[in-house]
């Protein structure tokens, strides 16, 4: 097969894993986003890479958002919002870092494809995004390796909550490049 069949082939996949996801969840968090202080959002490895992206358009609707681990990320308090993305929901510096975040008080939503992982069971919010983990590569869900699938979908999933959140606050794209960087 060649790259190009690849690729449809992966879009093929992210059509058919984000069609099986709950609007409702995504509802719920769009909601929960915009009744909270501040919004910490944390993943490791690439989907910390997608946390990242996902920060940065909560800033430029004008959200006071963070990356978890950032030098100029502040305390969370009990007003806050913790998103986690985890494919597995058991990544030991996430679940520490969740029970941290449920000890101050924060409510606690994950983005996951383990509903009943120890992140999982923390939440308040858990969102499922029906794609392997690199835990489970081996499942047949998708021809790409360990979480791609998942880390892709989790992308798109910001991409379509920042949509819900802009609609349900009333915000416009021409706020973003307002707040766009100018220092390139």
């Amino acid at each position: 097969m060649n790259a190009t069949a690849y690729t449809q082939e992966i879009l093929d996949e992210l059509k058919r894993t984000l069609s099986l996801m709950n609007d409702g969840d995504t509802e719920n968090l769009a909601d929960t986003i915009l009744h909270a202080n501040k919004i910490f959002v944390a993943g490791g490895g690439r989907s910390g890479f997608m946390a990242k992206a996902f920060v940065m358009r909560m800033m430029h609707i004008g959200l006071e958002a963070y990356v978890v681990g950032e030098t100029v990320t502040p305390n969370l308090e009990a007003e806050d919002l913790f998103i986690v993305g985890t494919g597995s929901g058991e990544t030991g510096s996430l679940v520490a870092m969740t029970e941290k975040a449920k000890s101050i008080g924060a409510t606690i939503a994950a983005v996951t494809t383990n509903p009943s992982s120890t992140i999982g069971k923390l939440a308040d919010h858990t969102i499922e995004i029906p794609a392997q983990s690199k835990a489970h590569s081996a499942s047949g869900i998708s021809i790409q390796p360990m979480g791609s699938l998942f880390e892709q979908a989790l992308l798109l999933f910001y991409d379509g909550l920042i949509l819900c959140v802009m609609e349900k606050s009333d915000s416009h794209s021409d706020i973003m490049y307002g707040r766009h960087a100018n220092l390139e």
